[in-house]
């Protein structure tokens, strides 16, 4: 404040107050509050974030059953997760492939359980499990997309012969990230 009190603000008590009622003001105020009113119903409704699906396939007297993100954000944690089933057992070893670029998007705690053996030819990753006793093996893979990751990714995750490694049975996958 000036000495005596004055403020160095002064209102110009002739001039009317600008309102923004301009044509095309009111249209942008409109459009704003419009977009913002999508996204908190997009949110509100579930459609936002991450968003895990299912795949599945039989064939060969093999069930295999995979659930991963179908969507997902950079960061997050995410479910990747596969189930293989054979009636009678599952023999000695279970062994996936899987196509190794598709890993790329993630940062990896590892996989549980761990694979007793792992190769990579130059498209696919085959992890080999010791399998439990029974008809049913899961593994889950303990990871969070990286904070980096721009474009998802698609594979094929298969049950393959532990001695020709054809597959026994496959299912396709494919992420999507959302910003």
């Amino acid at each position: 404040m000036r000495p005596g009190g004055a403020s160095t603000w002064r209102r110009d008590v002739d001039a009317p107050l600008a309102t923004g009622a301009h044509p095309a003001a009111t249209w942008v105020r409109r459009s704003t509050l419009g977009v913002l009113t999508l996204l908190v119903l997009a949110a509100l409704a579930g459609l936002l974030g991450v968003h895990t699906s299912t795949a599945s396939a039989s064939a060969n007297g093999w069930d295999l059953s995979l659930r991963y993100p179908g969507v997902a954000r950079a960061g997050l944690d995410v479910t990747w997760q596969a189930t293989v089933r054979h009636p009678g057992g599952l023999g000695k070893n279970v062994t996936l492939a899987i196509t190794g670029d598709y890993f790329n998007i993630y940062e990896t705690q590892g996989f549980h359980p761990e694979p007793a053996e792992e190769t990579r030819d130059g498209s696919t990753l085959y992890l080999t499990f010791t399998a439990p006793p029974g008809d049913t093996f899961v593994v889950d893979f303990d990871t969070y997309v990286q904070p980096a990751s721009q474009a998802g990714g698609s594979g094929t995750l298969s049950v393959v012969d532990d001695a020709t490694f054809a597959p026994l049975t496959s299912v396709r996958f494919s992420t999507r990230l959302s910003p």
